[in-house]
């Protein structure tokens, strides 16, 4: 449920149901009474709800369980009807670190996180329960300090030094990069090196200017579509119980982003 629902997430749930020939479907539609939407979730047996932007703390509330690092995130993105028990969940952690550990081991890994937001949040925290050390930068120094603070990390200020030789993960979790907001990449080019891992979460466009920059640069780069992937495919998982079918969704994915 969203205030601006987008057809993004149901082509890839949608995609993923015809793939295993399953009895679901997938609708987006908008919401601004969110305790009627959770009281209807139970009355008419609906299995589950994603949740986006602005609601994702406001849902929280009406439900009987969180899980637990939805809860330290203290957002909720999905949400599954048990009986008529509503359980919250929070996938945007899962989608995160599953992209990045397509490329690397975050066990150990030193990451320089970009923003302070409730991506960035879920992000953070993602990277603590993988065992990475995370370095967060943002414009607003307080904000960085609290969100390191929440995830046992440190703090700098987001300019040209932020990202120093000691990184080996960059991760872009602001809105620079948009291509409505801010196409500019968040990092200059320069600062990028062979041996860094970068990762966007920013999907609109796939490829930001810091993914090619990243690639001229000879660094590894994780486009936010994987990011995207993942996190739905852990809801898919949650509604389902049955194993996404990846390759299905990314492409219903790419076809949706062009």
């Amino acid at each position: 449920m969203s205030l601006h629902p987008v057809s993004t997430g149901a082509a890839m749930h949608l995609a993923g149901y015809r793939a295993l020939g399953l009895d679901f479907t997938y609708i987006p539609f908008a919401v601004t009474d969110v305790e009627g939407a959770t009281r209807g979730m139970r009355a008419l047996g609906i299995r589950g709800l994603g949740v986006s932007m602005p609601y994702k703390q406001a849902v929280i509330p009406l439900l009987d369980e969180i899980d637990p690092v939805a809860a330290r995130i203290g957002a909720v993105n999905t949400i599954v009807n048990e009986d008529g028990r509503l359980r919250g969940y929070n996938t945007d952690w899962i989608g995160a670190v599953r992209a990045l550990e397509e490329a690397t081991q975050l066990g150990g890994a030193r990451v320089l996180l970009l923003g302070a937001g409730g991506a960035a949040r879920a992000v953070a925290f993602g990277l603590a329960e993988r065992g990475a050390t995370v370095t967060v930068a943002n414009r607003d120094l307080e904000k960085a300090r609290q969100l390191a603070a929440a995830v046992g990390g440190t703090a700098v200020p987001l300019d040209a030094g932020a990202l120093s030789p000691e990184h080996g993960v960059l991760v872009n979790a602001t809105s620079r990069g948009m291509a409505e907001v801010d196409p500019r990449s968040p990092v200059p080019e320069e600062a990028l090196r062979e041996d860094l891992l970068v990762m966007d979460i920013v999907y609109k466009p796939m490829v930001t200017e810091l993914v090619e920059a990243a690639r001229r640069r000879g660094a590894s780069a994780v486009h936010g579509g994987r990011m995207l992937l993942h996190q739905a495919a852990e809801q898919f998982r949650l509604y389902t119980g049955h194993e996404p079918p990846l390759d299905a969704m990314d492409e219903a994915l790419r076809a949706q982003l062009g």
